[in-house]
């Protein structure tokens, strides 16, 4: 659960890593103080957003089981964890 909350904020501040990048490899000769404010804070949150929203529809298209497939949970058996997997129904 927490690799899912780390990638989602990733994703959202993904643009503002960029852009501050960009302005301070722009601007390394000529320091300044107001690169923060300067910046189009919230179209990068807004462009974080979007890109997160993109990812959790990917998730949901491309990384759902099969409907008719029986989720089968993680057993014990002869000392060896067996991981849970999706059987088909047939």
């Amino acid at each position: 659960m927490i690799r899912i909350v780390l990638v989602n904020l990733l994703l959202l501040l993904l643009p503002l890593i960029i852009y501050f990048a960009y302005v301070y490899l722009r601007r390394r000769s000529v320091p300044s103080e107001d690169i923060v404010a300067d910046a189009p804070i919230f179209w990068l949150l807004a462009g974080g957003a979007a890109l997160v929203l993109i990812a959790l529809i990917f998730l949901v298209r491309w990384e759902t089981g099969d409907p008719k497939a029986k989720y089968v949970p993680p057993r014990f058996e002869d000392g060896v964890i067996v991981p849970g997997h999706y059987e088909r129904k047939k």
